[in-house]
């Protein structure tokens, strides 16, 4: 059996990326839906990436591809909350990167949700995994998790 997860904390994270919550990512029980969390994912990592030039997502060679994600929910968001996506590096491999991502309500130290992002960098052409470029190891060492 497999223990319950519980809530990082805030220090935790060594980036952070602010969004406004959106009236459309409420659902029908007054709360952001699950799938609006993904999103926020995809967002925090790929604009890590792309301000600290660690990827040159619209004209690059290399790209990341998402292959696995996950989350786990605590509390609930809803419009009109500000969250803070905590993101950090669990680890690099060849070719690819664990992301592992925090979502917090504004001025909350405790994770209202969390989770992972995995991507696999290949060739923008062939889609062929290749080895994650030696500039980018650079920049996700910044925020590898210790």
């Amino acid at each position: 059996m497999t223990s319950k997860p519980t809530a990082s904390g805030r220090a935790d994270y060594p980036h952070f990326h602010a969004l406004q919550t959106r009236w459309m990512d409420n659902d029908v029980y007054g709360h952001v839906n699950n799938v609006v969390y993904y999103s926020w994912f995809d967002t925090a990592v790929n604009y890590f990436l792309m301000a600290s030039k660690a990827l040159d997502i619209p004209g690059g060679d290399v790209i990341g591809l998402v292959i696995e994600t996950h989350c786990n929910y605590f509390a609930p968001v809803s419009f009109p909350d500000t969250v803070q996506i905590g993101v950090r590096v669990a680890s690099v491999g060849n070719s690819s990167v664990r992301y592992e991502v925090g979502i917090f309500r504004e001025g909350d130290d405790t994770a209202a949700a969390q989770g992972h992002f995995i991507h696999v960098y290949v060739d923008a052409a062939t889609r062929r995994p290749v080895t994650v470029p030696e500039h980018m190891r650079a920049v996700l060492q910044t925020i590898l998790r210790t």
